[in-house]
């Protein structure tokens, strides 16, 4: 095992067996050897991958893809089918809500309890209790039984023993989807801090934000196999175009990501960044771009053609194809290098091949890092487009004081259906735009955040191209503009 590796997961596989009837069991042990009573089905088959000392790593995946087995695996709790796993140091786990309480002791013995498991003596457990209690933050339920919890209250509880051990490795299977906002925010900053002093951590989530805000990797899980590990922003895109594609088509698009390219080191790469080794903070003179007309053209706003996204990830189209993607100054000219404290519009046309029920559009922008800074949508949700029917074809344009920090930024373009109260994605592109914020020469900035969001968001949308015939009680969709 690498001297720097705390976590080494060699050709991992657990393999359960299925049986039909009950009784296939029995038979299955009088007659070993004999015949096979049971199907075998492989939770996880063939999952390599190292994590080195405070290094956190996101698991993602469909339900049912093997997640919360890998990690039962390397804390122990399973012995694999084949394969191996080696850890070093102290792992603390938190795999389910209330996992190692026993619910007729209260919070308080269980702390006792939990902490002993973890290998801390009744000496350490007593210097630590009172960081424990104040971290759950569960009052005077700290002396009740813990049956008598809500879920919340059993993850807090555990969540703070396990975090409070000092840990070498952390393991924390989604647990923290039940804590409110302020007890969340608290469990990632004390991830953080956890980080800084070492601590390997390997996290499961189904927020794609999460996982790219917090870990240095991810690792792709589906079917039992690991598909994909690499940097957290083209790991999560790939998994939502997974999770998304329609059924027929999930195959095709597994495969296309099982044949992704790897470098070197054997991660998927996120994307180009020779647009961030540049200085952000200083406008760049470029050859390419056009010269200012004062009173005509917004000052410091161009197009540079090498400006283009190389993590661009389009989900398979249901229904609309997303086209023609780009940002327009005060003047109608393209451009992808902006100005802060101006106001642009971002816009994409939508051709739809079929027809479409209570349609609403919508863009995310990213940071670099692939955090999310901020959103719109078209419209409310019991606003929506009634019917858009196939062969039509909408332009989308948001309106956006731009208020961001200099910088490399990201942009998203969603067309989505809401029948029947079930979101559906119509289509999708994560990273469709690509553009660079420079500070106006008169902007004064605010040493920390991202952005200023003091200013209103609104959208348009033209109906460029309807087809025909549409339902009778749409005849004035052709030519409609509706503002939000």
């Amino acid at each position: 095992m690498s001297s720097e590796a705390t976590i080494k997961v060699s050709s991992l596989g657990k393999c359960y067996h299925i049986y039909d009837k009950p009784h296939d069991r029995l038979l299955q042990m009088l007659r070993r050897g004999r015949k096979q009573y049971y199907r075998e089905f492989w939770a996880l088959r063939n999952v390599s991958f190292e994590l080195k000392k405070a290094e956190t790593v996101g698991i993602v995946g469909r339900n049912g893809s093997g997640k919360s087995t890998l990690l039962q695996l390397v804390c122990g709790l399973l012995n694999p089918t084949e394969g191996s796993v080696n850890t070093s140091g102290r792992i603390a786990a938190l795999l389910e809500l209330g996992s190692g309480f026993n619910p007729d002791f209260t919070g308080r013995e269980n702390v006792f309890l939990n902490a002993a498991v973890l290998g801390l003596s009744e000496a350490e457990i007593k210097a630590r209790f009172d960081r424990i209690a104040a971290f759950a933050d569960i009052g005077d339920f700290l002396d009740q039984p813990v049956k008598s919890y809500s879920s919340g209250m059993s993850a807090r509880l555990g969540f703070a023993v396990a975090i409070n051990v000092d840990p070498d490795i952390l393991v924390v299977d989604e647990a923290l989807a039940v804590g409110d906002e302020a007890f969340q925010r608290k469990c990632f900053a004390r991830i953080g801090a956890l980080r800084a002093g070492g601590t390997t951590v390997l996290f499961v989530s189904h927020s794609g934000a999460t996982i790219v805000e917090l870990c240095d990797r991810a690792i792709l899980i589906d079917r039992g196999e690991s598909i994909l590990i690499g940097d957290p922003k083209l790991v999560i895109a790939k998994y939502q175009r997974l999770a998304y594609a329609p059924p027929a088509q999930q195959e095709q698009v597994r495969q296309a990501i099982l044949a992704m390219h790897e470098d070197e080191d054997g991660t998927a790469g996120p994307f180009d960044r020779r647009d961030d080794v540049e200085d952000s903070n200083t406008e760049q003179a470029d050859s390419d771009a056009p010269k200012r007309m004062p009173g005509k053209r917004e000052v410091g706003a161009y197009y540079d053609k090498n400006l283009v996204p190389a993590s661009t990830v389009s989900y398979t189209p249901n229904g609309a194809v997303i086209d023609n993607i780009r940002i327009l100054d005060d003047m109608g000219a393209t451009v992808n290098i902006i100005t802060s404290g101006k106001t642009y519009r971002y816009c994409y046309e939508v051709r739809f091949t079929h027809g479409a029920c209570a349609v609403y559009f919508g863009m995310v922008l990213k940071t670099i890092s692939g955090f999310e800074i901020g959103g719109m949508g078209s419209h409310e949700v019991s606003d929506a487009e009634p019917y858009i029917a196939g062969g039509s074809v909408v332009r989308v344009t948001f309106w956006f004081r731009n208020m961001l920090r200099p910088g490399i930024y990201f942009a998203n373009a969603g067309a989505y259906s809401y029948a029947m109260e079930n979101q559906q994605v119509l289509h999708r592109i994560i990273d469709a735009h690509m553009f660079r914020v420079i500070a106006a020469p008169s902007m004064r900035w605010n040493l920390s955040g991202v952005v200023d969001i003091s200013s209103p968001p609104r959208c348009h949308l033209d109906i460029l191209a309807d087809a025909v015939p549409v339902p009778s009680d749409h005849d004035e969709m052709q030519g409609r503009r509706v503002t939000t």
